[in-house]
Formats: C-alpha cells, sequence, structure tokens
C-alpha cells in the first residue's frame, strides 16, 4: 500500500518554482504539513496564502548561503517536530557552450545545483538519523546521467549531486532513510525563460505532470525505496 501523505512533516526547497508551486497545491490538499522555502519572500507568502499555510513555515533564503541554512534549520524546527520528507526542487540552468561559459557561470552552477543540496542534507539528516526514518528527493533531471552539448556546467553541478547522494545511501543504508533522484526529461517550466536555446516547450513534459511524479514519489510503500525514476517527453527519450 502506498504512504498516506496526511500529517507528514515536508520540507520543500524551491517551493514557488513551475513545478515546486504545483506539488505544493497537491501535497497541501494530501494532508501534509508543509514547510516552503525559496529566494522570494513575496513569492512565498502568497504561494502559503493560496494553500492555508502557515506565515511562520516559510523562509526565504539563498540556499548556497551556509548562514541561511543554518536559519532555516533553526526556523523549521521551531515550528516543526520532526521531519519525514525533504524535497530538492531548487536549481539554476546556464546552458552555454564552452567558450561562452564564465568562471562565474559554473562556479554559480555548482554553489546553487551541488553545494546548496549539500549544505541541506548535512542540515536535516541528522534528524532522520536519529528516528532512522526518512525520505530525501532530489531531482538531478535527465542531464545528470544524460550529458548535452553546452551544458558542461549544469551536467557538472547533477553528476556531482547524483555522486554525492550515492554516497549519502551508502552510509544510511541500514536504516529505513531513503533517497530517491528524480531524472526529469524537458519540463515545460520557467527553468527555459533564461536560456538562449531553441526548444519546443509545447513537447515537453507539463510541470503539473512534473509535480505529479514528486508526489507519487512521496507516497512509497514502506516495504521498498524507489531508487530512480525516469520521466521524459515522448518525442525526446534520451535513456
Amino acid at each position: 500500500m502506498m504512504e498516506t501523505l496526511n500529517g507528514k512533516n515536508i520540507l520543500l526547497a524551491g517551493a514557488t518554482g513551475g513545478i515546486g508551486s504545483k506539488l505544493v497545491k497537491l501535497l497541501a490538499g494530501s494532508g501534509a504539513n508543509l514547510f516552503l522555502a525559496a529566494r522570494s519572500q513575496e513569492k512565498l507568502q502568497q504561494l502559503a496564502a493560496a494553500n492555508n499555510i502557515s506565515p511562520e513555515k516559510i523562509v526565504a533564503l539563498d540556499i548556497s548561503d551556509p548562514d541561511a541554512v543554518n536559519q532555516l534549520k533553526e526556523k523549521y524546527f521551531k515550528e516543526m517536530a520532526s521531519i519525514d520528507i525533504f524535497i530538492n526542487a531548487a536549481g539554476i540552468g546556464i546552458i552555454k557552450p564552452m567558450d561562452a561559459l564564465t568562471e562565474q557561470d559554473f562556479m554559480q552552477s555548482l554553489n546553487t545545483n551541488l553545494f546548496a543540496t549539500f549544505l541541506l542534507v548535512k542540515a536535516f539528516l541528522p534528524a532522520m538519523k536519529e528516528v532512522k526514518k526518512g525520505l530525501i528527493i532530489n531531482i538531478p533531471g535527465i542531464l545528470g546521467k544524460v550529458p548535452m552539448a553546452g551544458a558542461a556546467a549544469y551536467c557538472a553541478s547533477k553528476y556531482g549531486l547524483v555522486g554525492m547522494m550515492q554516497s549519502v545511501r551508502e552510509e544510511v543504508k541500514r536504516t529505513d532513510i531513503r533517497i530517491t533522484n528524480l531524472f526529469l526529461g524537458g519540463v515545460d517550466s520557467p527553468f527555459w525563460d533564461t536560456i538562449d536555446l531553441k526548444v519546443q516547450r509545447e513537447k515537453m513534459v507539463q510541470s503539473q505532470e512534473a509535480a505529479k511524479a514528486i508526489w507519487f514519489l512521496c507516497q512509497q510503500p514502506a516495504s521498498g525505496v524507489i531508487n530512480e525514476m525516469v520521466l521524459q517527453p515522448f518525442n525526446h527519450q534520451a535513456i
């Protein structure tokens, strides 16, 4: 049987994004206790109000800032007694050929997609270890498994994320802490708004369907674990 989400304590980073905002509605509708984190205070307030989430359960921050993540941890556990599920839907996409890729582009990709995940997992994994259970969901995307021209920085950050979480999985494999990586193909979301690349967004996976995939993963049966899920557009299957 699928696990119920009613009463589960869930931290969602990247809550105001195209996927995250739709996921909030699904999780809140399932009775989960949500704590939301994202960059924009204004967007977080609007999202919380629309889903009947207390203003005390939102934090605007830069997740690649160690001090900010520590403050997030303090505020989270002030409001929530435990953490059942951590979902990381935050990230940045810089798609440029190597000749145009700057050092700043590369480091920004690593800081947002890899270092920030390290900080968040380091902050919240200990609480899961104390009770020897929990679920961590990351979204490396298909470019965390299959490379693409012009995505050197992005692939480096996402391949690193996959390797890091596989190592963490080995550390906790004698517990009931589960780690899932979701490899999404192209998703029609604001991710593409700032990327100078010709794409057919109408043929991509819809953000609502991507959110439903994460919602499904949150309900994994206790008897097993979904280590990986791959969801790609029908017309562009990389693996």
